[in-house]
Formats: structure tokens, C-alpha cells, sequence
């Protein structure tokens, strides 16, 4: 059962929509949006990718899970996390004690669709990048479904349809006993 501090989490794969979806949500409910990727890149000041050039993909993940336990301790935020903040079971713990969990679910091959021209994602950028989407959606989708409240297809609808169905959703899982 979600707690109702108004907060509301996204996760799910890169390319799900959680940014889009998030901003349209938090501006719909009245509520702050915060991407962490974006705020670790604003108090770093570097991109991500330079983070995992410089200090490793652990080095990344130490401050994921920094600012996750940060900003899982605001209220009445629309809160986009990265795509792998679910590997830690401390960031699982924070987002599912702190607020509704939605994990926008995507097929691989729209998440395919949707980076494959994207350079700043680290994690792809290799010689096939759509078999490690299909690698790190097999690892990461039970991790999701784990700590989610709310499972949305993203599939090929528009950001503002899956916005009405999850506000749809969210109501009802505030309404229930």
C-alpha cells in the first residue's frame, strides 16, 4: 500500500517516458517535478555520461542513491529516476516508504525506438545496444514490478493518454481502505 505523502515515483527503463510523463503529471497535480539524473548533473555540474567515465558506473550509482534518499524525503513531488536506481535495495526501500511507486513499462523495442539516437545514455553505447536493453530489461523489470504501486504500459500511446489512465489509476489507489 503506497504512503500518501503526495509523492509520486516513476521508474522504469530509458526511453519509458518518465521525464515527459513526469513533468505533464506534477504539472497536472499541482506538484514539484524533479528528475535525479538532471539534479545529480546540476550539482556536479558534468552529464552523467563524464560521471561514468570519471568515476565508474559504482561511482554513479553512490550518488544515485545519495540523492534518492534525499529526494524520496520531500513531499508532494513527481519524482523521474534514473532507469537502474531500482538495483539498490536502499533506493527500493526509500521509494516504496516515501510515496507511490509508477513503473512506466515499455517493450524493448519501443525503448529501442525511442534512444537508439540518444548518446548520452553510458549504458548504451555499445557495439549492440538494443541486445543490452534487452539485457538490462530482464534484469531490471522484476525489480520494478517488485516495489510499483502502479504498472503502466507505455506502448504506443500519447504521453497525455497515459497521463489521464495514471491519474485514473492513482485515484483509485487513494480511494481504496
Amino acid at each position: 500500500m503506497p504512503v500518501m505523502t503526495g509523492n509520486i515515483f516513476l521508474v522504469g527503463l530509458m526511453g519509458a517516458g518518465k521525464t515527459t510523463v513526469g513533468k505533464l503529471l506534477a504539472k497536472h497535480l499541482h506538484k514539484t517535478f524533479i528528475d535525479s539524473d538532471h539534479e545529480i548533473e546540476k550539482r556536479t555540474g558534468v552529464n552523467i555520461p563524464l560521471i561514468f567515465e570519471v568515476e565508474g558506473e559504482a561511482g554513479f550509482r553512490a550518488r544515485e542513491t545519495a540523492m534518492i534518499a534525499e529526494l524520496s524525503a520531500l513531499s508532494n513531488i513527481v519524482l523521474a529516476t534514473g532507469g537502474g536506481a531500482v538495483l539498490n535495495p536502499l533506493n527500493r526501500e526509500n521509494l516504496g516508504k516515501h510515496g507511490t511507486v509508477v513503473y512506466l513499462h515499455a517493450k524493448v523495442r519501443d525503448l529501442w525506438h525511442r534512444t537508439r539516437h540518444d548518446k548520452s545514455r553510458p549504458l548504451l553505447q555499445t557495439a549492440d545496444p538494443q541486445a543490452r536493453l534487452n539485457e538490462l530489461f530482464i534484469q531490471r523489470d522484476p525489480l520494478y514490478r517488485e516495489i510499483a504501486d502502479i504498472v503502466m504500459d507505455t506502448g504506443e500511446q500519447s504521453a497525455h493518454a497515459l497521463l489521464h489512465q495514471l491519474e485514473d489509476k492513482i485515484k483509485q489507489l487513494q480511494c481504496k481502505p
